[in-house]
């Protein structure tokens, strides 16, 4: 940007045309200069910070009521805190937040006999104390740090941990010894050091051999590798490579330590193998053929394989097989013992184990539960919940032989609370509530659950949230996502509150695309049927203003990625009914992306979405809700997008290109805008990796929030 251009004019990008034209359509597309999977060209880096200097002048008034909600999201937060220890394995294993400080540190202490999880603030637990990995020294000053490997030996000596310093999610990976706190060197001399690797990690049971993943140029995980300690990453042996751009690889071990895991899986199609964890060179049987719309996960006890899967079971179902069949080659899952039968309309989402007990996540009717099966017996049971609209998760239950079964229960007003069950004498024991300081009273707030009604006669369920004595009406933050079968379940944010106690009112719309009420839920929203995701969420906006909840001009909605081409495309729908719109590294150009199958991830997501370089069908329907093809040309909210110029999800260029395309389109109507766009220059899809700057950000999107549907001065600030 010039230094003469005033900041808080808008850039004005280039304009290249180029067309394009596919099943008989034409289309211009002015921006598509800006696409670079590179992030480096210097135009388009110029023209990012243009826009972040925008940004930064238009919300210049909000700085000091960002500085102030910062500090209350801050102050409600214990900055020295500790996860709940977690047994395994003669160890108790935990982490510290410490005040000042952006990252965790990891933690253990050897186990002496206790029942209960030691207190690792007692003079005696810190005493002999040992840190894993602290990764604020491991991040230096670096902008960015993320781990993504964790992966200790079965012997617990060693450690595998990978870093990312860019947001791009390859990692470097390093091999600690624990005894010498000292990360490995090669025979040679060199650093043990795996460059590239990706999610997804297992240790041969001597602790030797270390498989991981790497990604191709589309960013899909396409290969699993085996390293062995002491080597060069040079002499890795190639376990598998997968060929079928639809499938990602992944690696992983049996919570007993026996088999390793070789999983190929694309968005509807699973295919599993496995190894000995003793005996590496013995290579991998597969347990579930690929049968194209079957999908699986196993895990492993007492000499028995247990089996989630859809083979004849729409929303799911567990079968056995002993591991000894499986090594001899039965692969007829018809010939398998069924445990958990299929039952229409409740998923089962995950499996777990403990000694002779198999754990399943469930979901039904939009609310999550843990179902928990002795396997001598049959007995079972589901766990407790208090409140109608909270949810429940299995957590922490590393130790095939510990006698309690942990988990996490919570609700949009309850804080997250650890409990561990005595699975022998039913004993609850609660380890820790989240801490929300300053005098935070549940009494103060309702959660509920309303429904809205679709065009289509379907009724979508609307988790709620905000203060007991709020009157009705008033500002309302619809989030949604929608999409990959994936739920938001309702949960508490201390976070949050900076809204509720202002005022405000927040809501989820469970909308079909996402899994919050089954298999069928998630396919009536993909496809040729995807506009249903978008006209759910215009139904739970309108249903909110009927029911008086939210003030019919000051109701604003949220989402990210694919919930940015959610309240992209709901945008465009229904213009009238936002107030304010925040979208996150949204996939708001996702015809152009879809058909582009040289961008990263794309092939994989003709899954989800459709082909539309093959169907024409599937063509229109994307070409129809598509944010950046569909502008009105009216006035429209006020608008902040993000983006991280590292994304390897959704690039850059989507919100770049929308916000330009929604200036030339909406930008020269009276009461229109603005259109923001916020780039983290250093950082990828997540957003900035530091807590403290998480919570700046947070801060400043609910002061763009607070400012759009308040005082209106965003819109007087660029008029001048």
């Amino acid at each position: 940007m010039p230094e003469t251009q005033n900041a808080l004019t808008p850039p004005e990008a280039r304009k290249d045309p180029v067309t394009r034209q596919r099943h008989g359509r034409t289309a211009v597309d002015d921006y598509a200069w800006m696409c670079d999977p590179s992030s480096s060209d210097p135009e388009i880096i110029a023209h990012l910070e243009a826009e972040n200097a925008h940004t930064d002048a238009v919300l210049g008034h909000t700085t000091e009521l960002r500085a102030e909600l910062f500090d209350e999201i801050k102050a409600r937060i214990q900055e020295t805190d500790l996860s709940v220890p977690s047994y395994r394995r003669a160890h108790w294993y935990y982490s510290r937040s410490i005040e000042g400080q952006q990252y965790p540190v990891y933690c253990r202490v050897a186990a002496e006999g206790e029942t209960d999880p030691p207190d690792p603030d007692s003079a005696e637990v810190k005493a002999r104390e040992q840190v894993l990995l602290d990764a604020n020294v491991e991040a230096g000053d670096g902008d960015y740090f993320a781990i993504g490997v964790f992966d200790l030996t079965a012997e617990s000596s060693v450690l595998a941990w990978g870093c990312d310093t860019n947001g791009s999610e390859q990692y470097t990976v390093r091999f600690r010894d624990l005894a010498t706190g000292v990360d490995l060197t090669t025979d040679g001399g060199t650093d043990d050091v795996i460059e590239g690797a990706y999610y997804g990690s297992a240790w041969s049971a001597d602790g030797r051999h270390f498989f991981y993943t790497r990604v191709d140029q589309s960013h899909r995980p396409h290969e699993v590798w085996r390293h062995e300690l002491g080597t060069d990453a040079a002499d890795d042996v190639l376990i598998h490579h997968e060929p079928d751009e639809r499938f990602f690889c992944g690696i992983d071990v049996t919570k007993d330590r026996g088999w390793i895991v070789l999983e190929m899986g694309s968005k509807i199609t699973s295919e599993l193998r496995v190894c000995p964890a003793d005996d590496v060179a013995a290579g991998f049987t597969t347990v579930v053929e690929r049968r194209q719309g079957i999908e699986a996960s196993l895990e492993h006890e007492g000499g028995t394989f247990y089996v989630l899967t859809n083979d004849d079971a729409l929303d799911f179902k567990v079968v056995s097989v002993p591991s000894g069949e499986v090594l001899v080659g039965d692969l007829d899952p018809s010939t398998w013992t069924e445990v958990i039968p299929h039952e229409p309309g409740v998923r089962i989402e995950e499996i777990d184990v403990l000694r002779d007990r198999l754990l399943t996540e469930e979901r039904t009717q939009a609310t999550t539960r843990v179902r928990v099966r002795r396997l001598s017996t049959g007995d079972e049971f589901f766990l407790d919940q208090a409140e109608e609209v909270s949810t429940v998760h299995l957590g922490g239950n590393d130790d095939m032989d510990w006698s309690q079964l942990r988990f996490t229960y919570t609700s949009m007003i309850t804080p997250s609370t650890v409990i561990d069950l005595d699975l022998e004498t039913d004993t609850r024991h609660v380890r820790k509530v989240q801490p929300v300081l300053g005098g935070y009273d549940p009494e103060d707030y309702v959660t509920s659950r309303l429904w809205a009604t679709a065009d289509d006669g379907t009724k979508i369920p609307i988790s709620l949230v905000h203060r007991r004595d709020r009157a009705p009406g008033g500002p309302t933050l619809l989030y949604g996502y929608g999409s990959y079968e994936i739920s938001i379940d309702p949960s508490f944010s201390s976070l949050r509150l900076s809204l509720l106690d202002r005022g405000w009112a927040y809501a989820i719309g469970h909308i079909r695309g996402g899994g919050e009420m089954g298999r069928r839920w998630y396919e009536d929203g993909k496809f040729a049927a995807k506009p249903n995701t978008f006209d759910d969420f215009v139904a739970c906006g309108k249903a909110l203003v009927a029911e008086g909840v939210a003030d019919p001009d000051r109701l604003a909605i949220r989402g990210g990625s694919a919930g940015g081409l959610l309240v992209g495309a709901a945008l465009n729908r229904a213009p009238d009914l936002w107030g304010a719109v925040v979208a996150e590294v949204p996939f708001v150009d996702a015809l152009n992306t879809i058909l582009d199958p040289s961008l990263p991830l794309t092939v994989i997501e003709w899954e989800e979405w459709g082909n539309p370089v093959e169907s024409p069908e599937i063509f229109d329907v994307m070409a129809g809700y598509t944010p950046y093809e569909n502008i009105p040309a009216r006035a429209l909210p006020p608008i902040l997008a993000t983006a991280g110029l590292h994304d390897p999800r959704v690039g850059y260029w989507e919100p770049a290109k929308w916000v330009s395309r929604l200036r030339d389109v909406a930008g020269a109507v009276e009461e229109s805008g603005p259109f923001l766009l916020k780039t983290e220059m250093g950082a990828g899809h997540g957003g900035p990796s530091g807590r403290y700057d998480a919570w700046k950000d947070e801060a400043l999107v609910f002061a763009f929030l607070l400012d759009a549907l308040g005082t209106g001065e965003l819109r007087q600030a660029v008029s001048g």
